[in-house]
């Protein structure tokens, strides 16, 4: 997006407005934004602070000097401008033409660039974590809360003792027994799910080993981990929830749960057999 297009914009009109009063590093933050909003909206806090080549803590006060409570509120507006911008500029709304192979196309893109995110050597690592591993719990909120669910489901059945916790006050609770030993995977598709985060500085604290698996590599949760794992299906705001995203994740999880069964063949396959005999009754 042009800077001149983006200053027409509210929130664009709004940064004007308030222009003059910012300070230098201020007004670097709203140059940034006001010429870059369409990539702006999917930079994390320390994203847009390296590109505006300044502190962390000059992006939030930024966003509080506009009237923002915070960094996510202000991600929100611009999600909230550019989708009415968006709307105004299309053609024919009413007609959503190859929106099918659209969402199968995003889908394939997002496979695909986690492919190319993924590091092997770290994910190695983190398979030989989970591998010897005592315990191992999945912490996510919200969508990521899903994916925790289905990781649980995976592992349990190749065998591996695992746990899924969703609810913020359980995975402080869960963060503050694990110890030496237990292996975290946190599931934060910003990296800066301030629960999750809570959650993992604490058992990291205790001594358990944190895997993270998140979009962006600079990021809060990123500075936990003893092995980032990087997936494809960037979101916005407005995008919470995103399936292509959650897909993502799923793939990664997949890969973990593979690479795992591989690790470990014979006790892997008979695992699989002996959990699946466990529920052959509950079908018809």
């Amino acid at each position: 997006m042009q800077a001149q297009t983006a200053s027409k914009s509210k929130l664009g009109g709004l940064i004007n407005s308030y222009y003059p009063s910012l300070t230098k590093s201020e007004q670097k933050v709203a140059t940034v934004v006001l010429e870059q909003m369409e990539k702006a909206l999917y930079y994390s806090v320390t994203d847009l602070a390296d590109v505006a080549e300044v502190g962390e803590t000059t992006v939030l006060r930024f966003c509080r000097k506009i009237g923002m409570k915070g960094y996510q509120e202000f991600k929100l507006a611009m999600a909230k401008d550019l989708s009415s911008m968006s709307q105004e500029e299309e053609s024919d709304p009413s007609k959503p033409a190859g929106f099918i192979q659209s969402i199968a196309s995003y889908t394939k893109n997002a496979v695909d660039e986690t492919v190319n995110k993924l590091d092997e050597e770290t994910l190695e690592e983190a398979i030989r974590l989970l591998s010897d591993a005592r315990s191992i719990h999945f912490f996510g909120v919200g969508t990521s809360g899903l994916t925790a669910l289905d990781a649980k489901n995976r592992f349990l059945r190749i065998g591996y003792r695992s746990d899924a916790v969703i609810d913020p006050h359980i995975q402080s609770m869960t963060a503050a027994t694990v110890k030496e030993g237990d292996v975290v995977v946190g599931l934060s598709i910003s990296g800066s799910t301030k629960d999750t985060i809570d959650s993992l500085t604490l058992a990291k604290e205790n001594g358990a080993s944190v895997i993270a698996i998140t979009y962006y590599a600079r990021s809060p949760i990123t500075k936990l981990a003893d092995a980032v794992l990087l997936s494809g299906g960037k979101e916005s705001p407005l995008e919470g929830g995103s399936m292509i995203a959650k897909i993502s994740q799923l793939f990664v999880i997949d890969l973990l749960c593979t690479g795992l069964a591989l690790h470990n063949k014979e006790f892997s396959l008979g695992m699989k057999e002996k959990t699946a005999r466990a529920v052959v009754d509950k079908i018809y």
